[in-house]
C-alpha cells in the first residue's frame, strides 16, 4: 500500500470516500420509478432494470456504525474513578456518541482485589453490563502503578514480601521482576482470565502491571531510585498474560519500547506480535507536533493481522498545552491503520467540540463494508441455479478482522424467512484496505439453487417451500447466514439485514 505522507493527507483530509468504479451491466436501464428505492424501509441507490435482472448501486448514508473490533472507546474509569463515566446516569451509555462502541475500565489493582483472593468485581461488572445491554463491547486494564495513588500495587503483596521502591512518599513502585510480585499478578490474571476470557463482549485487555499507568515505561520514577527493568521482564509480563487469556485479544502499550524512542521495529513489539499481541498507543496528542505521536511506523506490523488503538490525550490537557489539532488526531487513524480511538474526556464535551472532525474519522475508523454493485434476477425457479453478483469494497483503513460472508435472504409479506443463501465464495476479511477515494474492488458471482429437488427410486424430495413474490435482503455476517455486521445503509429489517428490492419465486 503506498504511505500517505503528510502534505497529500492534508489536502485530502475533507474528502468523502469517492465513488467506487464498479463492472458495467449492459442492457440496463434507469428504473422508472428511482424514489420508490430510495424510502427509508429499502436501501437508497440507484436502480436500473432489465427484462430479466435487477441491478442496484447502494448509496451509503453516511453515518457511524456500531461493529466488531473497531469504533470509539470510551474511558469509563481513566485510573482515577470519578473520570469521566461519574456524571452518567444508569441508564445512560451515551448513545448519541457517534460510533462509540466500548466502554473502556482502567483501574489500579488495589481497587479491585484490595484483599487477596477478595475481588471488587462489581466495579468492573456494573458499567459493563450497561454496555452489553446494549449490544455494545468492553475492554480492561488493570495497572500496578499510578502517579497519584501511593498503592495502586495492593498493600499486602509487599507484605507478602514482594520488593518496591518507595518514590518521595508518593508512589510505592512494585519491583516488577521480584518473584513474590510476580506470582501475586499471575494469580491475579489467572483469575480475571477465567472470569472474561473468550467473553465475545470482551474485546481487548491491556497487559498493565508494567510501568507507570500500566503504560510500560518507567521515565517518572526511574530517575528517582534508579532501578530499571529490561526486554526479559517485560516478555514474563506478557507470557503471564499470554497464559490465561488465550482467547481475547491482549495488547501493550507502544511504549514498552520506549515513551519517545522512534522507530518500525523493536524487540519487545516482535516478541508481543509472536504472541498474537497488539499495540496501543497512548501518545496521541499530548505534545504539539512535530511530537504529536511517536510509533506511526511500529503500526506497520501489527494493523494487517490485529487492530491497532490509539488513545488521545485528555483533550482539556491536550488543549490547554496547545497541542489538539483536528487535523492531525484524523492523520494518526490513517497512519495507523487504526481500529479503536478513545473518548479521553468527558465525551458529550468532546463530542460538541469536535463533532466535524468525529463524523470524518467515522467513515474511515476500523472498517467500512461497501455493497458497491449487486445485480439479481427478477425471478427465478425453485430447484434450478442461478446467480447473484455482487462487487464489494472496504472503505476503511484496517481489514474486517473477524471476517464473513455475504448472505441473500427472503422474506415474506410478514417477515418470515423464505430462504437463506450464503455467498461461501467470498470472505470480506480479504477486501483490501487503500486510502480515502481509492477502495479496491472485489467480486463475486456464486450460484444458488433454492429449495433443491432429491429423487430416489421412493420418489422426489424438498423442503416446503411457496412460489411467490418476495423481499431480498442482503448482509454480511457467519457462514450460516446470521448477519453480523452493520453497513452503511437503510432499510435495516432490525437484524442486520438490509432490504434491497424483490424477487419471484416460481414452480
Amino acid at each position: 500500500m503506498k504511505k500517505i505522507n503528510r502534505r497529500s493527507f492534508l489536502l485530502n483530509a475533507g474528502l468523502l470516500t469517492a465513488s467506487l468504479a464498479t463492472r458495467t451491466y449492459p442492457g440496463f436501464s434507469a428504473a422508472s420509478k428511482l424514489g420508490e428505492w430510495s424510502k427509508s424501509d429499502k436501501v437508497a441507490g440507484n436502480m436500473t432494470v432489465n427484462d430479466t435482472h435487477y441491478a442496484l448501486t447502494p448509496q451509503d448514508h453516511g453515518r457511524a456504525l456500531i461493529n466488531p473490533r473497531m469504533g470509539w472507546t470510551m474511558h469509563f474509569y481513566s485510573n482515577i474513578l470519578n473520570n469521566y463515566g461519574s456524571r452518567l446516569k444508569p441508564s445512560d451509555t451515551v448513545d448519541d456518541f457517534p460510533g462509540l462502541s466500548t466502554v473502556y475500565l482502567r483501574v489500579p489493582w488495589a481497587f479491585v482485589e484490595p484483599e487477596e483472593g477478595k475481588f471488587v468485581w462489581e466495579l468492573l461488572d456494573t458499567p459493563a453490563q450497561r454496555w452489553k445491554d446494549k449490544g455494545k463491547y468492553v475492554a480492561f486494564r488493570i495497572s500496578a502503578t499510578e502517579s497519584w495513588l501511593y498503592h495502586a500495587t495492593p498493600r499486602w503483596v509487599f507484605e507478602a514480601g514482594a520488593k518496591g521502591y518507595d518514590i518521595d512518599g508518593n508512589i510505592f513502585e512494585p519491583d516488577y521482576d521480584d518473584p513474590v510480585f510476580l506470582e501475586k499478578v499471575e494469580k491475579f490474571v489467572q483469575t480475571m482470565a477465567k472470569r472474561y476470557d473468550g467473553d465475545p463482549r470482551v474485546v481487548f485487555v491491556d497487559i498493565g502491571h508494567f510501568g507507570m499507568w500500566g503504560e510500560g515505561h518507567t521515565v517518572m520514577t526511574t530517575p528517582k531510585h534508579g532501578h530499571t527493568w529490561g526486554l526479559e521482564v517485560q516478555k514474563k509480563h506478557i507470557d503471564i498474560y499470554c497464559r490465561h487469556f488465550k482467547q481475547t485479544q491482549l495488547c501493550i502499550s507502544d511504549d514498552y519500547a520506549g515513551h519517545d524512542k522512534r522507530g518500525e521495529r523493536f524487540p519487545i513489539t516482535d516478541y508481543a506480535f509472536s504472541r498474537g499481541v497488539t499495540i496501543r498507543d497512548d501518545s496521541i496528542l499530548v505534545q504539539p507536533y512535530p511530537n504529536h505521536w511517536y510509533h506511526s511506523e511500529m503500526a506497520r506490523l501489527f494493523w494487517p493481522t490485529m487492530p491497532v488503538i490509539l488513545e488521545h490525550e485528555h483533550y482539556n490537557g491536550s488543549v490547554e498545552k496547545k497541542a489538539w489539532n483536528k487535523e492531525l488526531l484524523l492523520q494518526s487513524v490513517e497512519e495507523y491503520h487504526a481500529s479503536y480511538m478513545s473518548i479521553h474526556w468527558w465525551p458529550r464535551i468532546l463530542l460538541e467540540e469536535n463533532r466535524d472532525v468525529i463524523d470524518r474519522i467515522n467513515q474511515r475508523i476500523g472498517y467500512r463494508l461497501h455493497l458497491n454493485r449487486i445485480s439479481w434476477p427478477r425471478s427465478v425457479k425453485m430447484g434450478e441455479s442461478f446467480s447473484i453478483q455482487t462487487s464489494w469494497s472496504n472503505t476503511g483503513v484496517a481489514p474486517c478482522y473477524i471476517g464473513g460472508y455475504p448472505c441473500f435472504t427472503l422474506k415474506d409479506d410478514e417477515g418470515g424467512i423464505v430462504s437463506v443463501l450464503v455467498d461461501e465464495t467470498g470472505n470480506v476479511r480479504d477486501l483490501q484496505v487503500a486510502e480515502t477515494g481509492k477502495a479496491v474492488a472485489a467480486s463475486f458471482s456464486p450460484i444458488f439453487r433454492i429449495a433443491p429437488r432429491y429423487t430416489d427410486r421412493a420418489g422426489t424430495f424438498f423442503r416446503a417451500c411457496q412460489s411467490g413474490t418476495y423481499k431480498l435482503y442482503v448482509s454480511v455476517g457467519d457462514k450460516n447466514g446470521t448477519p453480523v455486521f452493520e453497513l452503511p445503509y437503510d432499510g435495516n429489517d432490525g437484524y442486520r439485514r438490509y432490504y434491497i428490492g424483490d424477487i419471484n419465486l416460481t414452480e
